[in-house]
């Protein structure tokens, strides 16, 4: 029996960017943005706040962009400022590349494994999916799954207990599947 089980971002993650008024190196976005139009051309940020001194930095997601380029929807979503929108853009690895962040997933995730039935038989047929590109370790979702320690995890491994044709350590961001011999 295939047991699915899912990673879900439960808020949007830390963005990891120094702060030019405290030195901090944390921010926290909340869906804000700021559209602002120079004549036919128009520039958009996602507004991050700093954690310590509540400093507003911007992330830029248009910049003179053409009016008539941008699609109306996207615009739409930015003025009603979607938190939606917000976690799609910062999944961007482009937006984070130009604007020079990382993000910290750290408590900004959950794993759904679909009740505890999978825990019962010989072998379990697992397939992991996420619903976003959250970076965790294969070893961690297994050990928090089946309510083991990542030291059980790892030595169930070792003794080929634990098999998968992905990398199982390491940090994945993408769906992956993995069989537990009891």
């Amino acid at each position: 029996m295939l047991n699915s089980w899912v990673v879900m971002p439960t808020c949007l993650p830390v963005v990891l960017r120094r702060c030019h008024t405290c030195g901090s190196e944390r921010f926290g976005a909340n869906g804000k943005f700021r559209v602002n139009a120079h004549h036919k051309l128009l520039d958009a940020w996602l507004l991050v706040l700093c954690a310590s001194c509540g400093d507003t930095a911007k992330l830029t997601v248009l910049e003179r962009a053409n009016v008539r380029s941008v699609r109306p929807e996207l615009l739409d979503r930015m003025h009603d400022n979607d938190p939606r929108l917000a976690a799609e853009l910062l999944q961007d690895p482009g937006l984070r590349r130009r604007n020079r962040v990382a993000l910290d997933w750290d408590g900004a995730w959950r794993l759904d494994t679909g009740g505890s039935d999978h825990l019962s038989g010989e072998t379990v047929d697992v397939s992991v999916r996420f619903a976003a590109r959250i970076p965790v370790r294969p070893v961690r979702l297994i050990a928090e799954g089946f309510g083991l320690s990542r030291a059980e995890v790892e030595r169930l491994i070792a003794e080929g207990g634990l098999v998968s044709a992905d990398r199982l350590r390491g940090r994945l961001s993408g769906d992956f599947a993995f069989m537990l011999k009891r």
